[in-house]
């Protein structure tokens, strides 16, 4: 066994081992449970940022686990073909390199680029995941847009649409002006801007339809350029300034449109004027009120946001309409939305109808991709009928068939559930799965999924000309029917029988609504079993958190706070970790603040850690909890407990290579340091399994932890040193058994969250087995063993030698005594417990804590000057006979009187800092938390002192 801890190394050549010998791949055997998890496949588009493979890493855990308790387990591995960001990325490089817009290709010659340019970005892809260890099934792996993906998404819009719920109708929705197409709520962000509030008079017709300018209705609005688009002005019911009001109607400033005056709950009297203007076409709350109204809608932008030269017109359903005048002012016509809205206002200005105006924050829609203000406008979509499905997908839940973890997120499925709006399924793109939709020039729909197959069997003649839909469907859609159609659906495949429903899907919070609720409600519709029982898609929903910065802030490019996860496996230098951090920097004067900040935090780079460790850190930090703050700190600890467990490994297998490894009935006779530690040993293992099976994997790397750091490596290895060095031979082959016992079984209780380091290891323990081409991942995971002896005396014993020992050693490091060579315990009065301890475990006693031996002394005899201390209630002396009062006592008394009056000072300043209200108000929690942590370990340093 190499003497450094090398991750780089080991871990690549490890991945190829298990890739090759097929360890990740499900086998055959009919008598094992079966076990299945799919990934959320991540885009094409980019890199695996630190949430992938904090959720990649919490999956493959779960994973290796059910692997070693026997099951037959498919981890299915994918990516998504991202329609928007896709294209996007693909233009923008095609216009770079050949300087041509989209327009200037065919629809196939730029879907031939992107299944070009793709298969670059998904080798990058699997090589990350690779990097990090997940054992998923390379050869099942799926794309979205393959062949059976494309087969499987067809046969869903057919099966939904022959069920009437999917339709095709002009609504409003988030439009992109940029991108040229409907966008998701997802895909939107909100931004605080600033802007104004215009306050604009709308003329009060009279029931004879006169104007008299003397009374009007004071309308507040941030857009007043689409008062174009107004149909009514609402008021609320029970607003007494506007009752003898509602019934009549008001004209539109400039264009002089007789809309109603009418009432909605909607409005709130409080703010404002209380008057609110319903621009159906371009507010999405508007959109509400004229569908409950019955009101015409008005689209008054084109596709590309600029004022229409004649306004669309339409009823409530969306359906053409010529109730009002199309006609648009020519000097508003083709104007751009900021332009047209100063010319509104000068016009306004000029009919003196323009009240006032202020400044104001608006919160705005900004398309996330493009960076564009959204439009929201009536458009031509199909929609996918949600209110039966929400239904049924409620009940799956309220049933127990889908359980969240943690139960809170339920509330926020139901919230959202039994409010869900029909879907906005098409996507005005090129790059993903064509709506299966012909249509002839009448415009009778045919649906199927190829051309050949819808002349077949609506018998049509090749006189009739068909034209496919050009939209296509939202990427969610494909998604949703992840779980089944990589699996093989619509076809009764082997892995549809073997693993579907899944067993658990991990995932975050922020797409509950946009990607798990509709996984239940497709495969709810779509999946039945052979009884004619709806499939659900998984069985349990694990919700993480979203991984932040280390002081909260989302990680954003932008921002220059990101983290890349292979730079922690690999390490990367100062200089390149600023140039990555500073090169997407949307305000280039900020540069200079993510440099110095990259330069405090990590002054000499990221060293290399390797994949184990970043692993931990994933596992210790995935507490239930909405947010998650990285903490390097914590990745440099894992680093060292890496190097602590492999430096503890060689150490075992330095003194086992030599014997012959029978661990049948090793367990007899034993010490009492190899009974405790495996008594240490099965108690931890019941915590860590009942850890992993609630999925608190926070919980079980502590414990893993715990049990290697402080109790094997600290505690028994010395134990086992001086046993190795000091007893007979039959005491040390014993206590190399348990040695080797203890070790194999760490390996294995802790492979699944540091599956590299714990693969070497295990191999390397295997040679004295000749089982070298065996993987410690398909060995069976540690269960409690049951061992014959008196678990209490074992532990009470235990304890007293460590407290022991502590207290001896405290003595040496915290006062002068450890500068003399020759130390004996002195010790009078004895009583029995004492004696009886000493009896049986003196020399190890001694060994341990670094004495030479300890004197019994008679009644009558004299105590030696030394530092006093009291054990198992005896008072005794550590010293020797040569000890000299002004040489030893009085320079000792001196030395913890000064040390405790530091402690002193240094608590009392940390805890009028705490105490402070401004600190704890103002000051980052990370900040706290380290100011609290130094306070607690300052209190248990006086402590040990006060003791001595």
């Amino acid at each position: 066994m190499k003497i450094k801890y090398d991750p780089k190394n080991i871990e690549r050549e490890l991945y190829s081992f298990w890739e090759k010998n097929g360890f990740f791949k499900p086998n055959s055997n009919v008598h094992r449970k079966n076990f299945c998890m799919v990934i959320p496949p991540p885009n094409i588009t980019g890199n695996l940022h630190m949430g992938h493979a904090f959720q990649q890493t919490i999956m493959d855990i779960i994973v290796r686990y059910q692997r070693m308790k026997g099951k037959n387990t498919l981890w299915k591995v994918g990516t998504d073909h991202a329609g928007i960001a896709t294209q996007i990325l693909l233009e923008k490089q095609l216009e770079i390199k050949e300087g041509k817009k989209r327009i200037q290709y065919t629809r196939e010659e730029f879907i031939k680029k992107i299944w070009d340019w793709k298969i670059e970005l998904n080798h990058s892809i699997t090589n990350q995941m690779k990097r990090l260890g997940n054992s998923v099934d390379w050869d099942s792996s799926r794309f979205t847009l393959d062949k059976g993906m494309s087969i499987a998404v067809k046969e869903a819009f057919i099966r939904l649409y022959k069920k009437k719920l999917i339709y095709q109708r002009k609504k409003i929705s988030n439009w992109d002006i940029q991108l040229k197409t409907v966008i998701s709520d997802l895909e939107v962000e909100h931004r605080e801007v600033h802007g104004y509030l215009y306050q604009i008079k709308y003329l009060i017709l009279n029931k004879n339809n006169l104007v008299d300018k003397k009374f009007f209705l004071l309308v507040e609005t941030t857009r007043p350029e689409t008062l174009l688009g107004d149909v009514a002005v609402a008021v609320h019911p029970e607003d007494v300034r506007y009752k003898k009001y509602i019934g009549l109607s008001v004209l539109v400033p400039i264009i002089n449109r007789s809309i109603p005056i009418i009432t909605d709950l909607m409005v709130d009297p409080n703010k404002g004027t209380g008057c609110v203007k319903i621009t159906p076409a371009h507010d999405f709350k508007d959109y509400d009120v004229a569908v409950r109204h019955n009101l015409p809608m008005i689209n008054i932008f084109t596709l590309n946001g600029t004022i229409r030269n004649k306004l669309q017109i339409f009823d409530s359903y969306g359906n053409q309409s010529i109730i009002y005048n199309s006609f648009v002012p020519r000097e508003l016509q083709a104007l751009s939305r900021d332009v047209s809205r100063e010319c509104v206002i000068d016009n306004l200005i000029k009919l003196n109808l323009l009240n006032n105006k202020k400044s104001e924050v608006l919160i705005l829609p900004y398309g996330d991709r493009s960076g564009t203000i959204i439009e929201p406008m009536l458009t031509n979509q199909w929609y996918l009928r949600t209110k039966d499905l929400s239904k049924v997908a409620i009940q799956a839940v309220k049933d127990g068939d889908i359980q969240f973890i943690p139960k809170k997120y339920e509330k926020i499925y139901f919230d959202w559930m039994k409010n869900i709006e029909d879907w906005c399924i098409s996507r005005q793109l090129w790059w993903g799965h064509q709506i299966p939709v012909w249509k002839d020039k009448y415009k009778n729909i045919f649906v199927g999924h190829n051309e050949k197959e819808i002349r077949i069997k609506y018998n049509l003649s090749q006189e009739t000309v068909l034209i496919q839909e050009e939209d296509v469907l939202d990427t969610w859609f494909s998604s949703g029917i992840w779980t089944f159609g990589s699996l093989g659906w619509p076809n009764d495949s082997f892995f549809i029988q073997k693993f579907h429903p899944t067993d658990i899907i991990v995932t975050g919070f922020d797409i509950i609504f946009f990607w798990i609720s509709r996984m239940i409600m497709l495969t709810m519709c779509l999946v039945k079993d052979k009884n004619g029982q709806r499939h659900i898609p998984f069985k349990k929903v694990l919700i993480t958190g979203l991984i932040r910065d280390e002081t909260g802030k989302k990680m954003s490019k932008s921002k220059g706070n990101v983290l890349d996860p292979l730079d922690m496996i690999n390490g990367i230098s100062l200089s390149k970790l600023i140039k990555k951090r500073t090169e997407n920097i949307i305000i280039p004067e900020l540069s200079h603040v993510v440099a110095n900040r990259t330069k405090l935090s990590f002054p000499n780079g990221i060293i290399e850690s390797g994949a184990d460790a970043l692993r931990f850190t994933f596992a210790s930090l995935s507490a239930p909890n909405k947010d998650i703050n990285w903490d390097h700190s914590r990745l440099i600890s894992y680093r060292n407990f890496c190097n602590k467990l492999w430096n503890a490994s060689r150490f075992v297998l330095i003194y086992t290579k030599d014997i012959n490894i029978n661990l049948i009935n090793f367990k007899d006779n034993l010490s009492l340091p190899d009974k405790w530690i495996c008594l240490e040993l099965n108690r931890s293992i019941q915590l860590y399994r009942i850890a992993l099976d609630t999925y608190r994997f926070d919980i079980a790397a502590n414990i893993l932890y715990d049990f290697v750091w402080n109790k094997f490596c600290d505690w028994y290895l010395e134990f086992a040193k001086i046993i190795l060095n000091s007893y007979l031979e039959e005491n040390k082959k014993r206590t190399k058994l348990t040695l080797y016992w203890v070790l194999e079984k760490i390996l294995r209780v802790a492979h699944p969250i540091i599956p590299y380091i714990t693969e070497s290891i295990w191999k390397q323990m295997q040679v004295l087995n000749n089982n070298i081409n065996c993987s410690i991942m398909i060995q069976n995971f540690p269960d409690v063993e049951n061992f014959e002896w008196d678990d209490k005396s074992i532990l009470q014993d235990m304890i007293w030698i460590q407290e022991t020992v502590s207290l001896l050693r405290n003595i040496k490091v915290t006062t002068y005594v450890n500068h003399i060579k020759s130390l004996k315990l002195f010790i009078k009065n004895i009583n029995s417990e004492l004696q009886r301890y000493l009896n049986q475990y003196g020399q190890l006693l001694m060994k341990l804590s670094k004495i030479d031996d300890y004197v019994i002394l008679n009644k009558n005899d004299m105590f030696p000057i030394g530092i006093i201390v009291y054990i198992s209630g005896v008072e005794c002396i550590v010293g020797n006979n040569n000890f000299s009062k002004n040489n030893i006592d009085i320079r000792t008394t001196r030395n913890l009187t000064v040390k405790l009056d530091s402690l002193k000072k240094q608590i009392l300043i940390s805890e009028k800092k705490l105490s402070n209200i401004n600190f704890l108000q103002k000051a980052p929690k990370h900040i706290i938390k380290k100011e609290q942590n130094r306070l607690s370990e300052l209190q248990k340093k006086e402590y040990i002192l006060k003791k001595l």
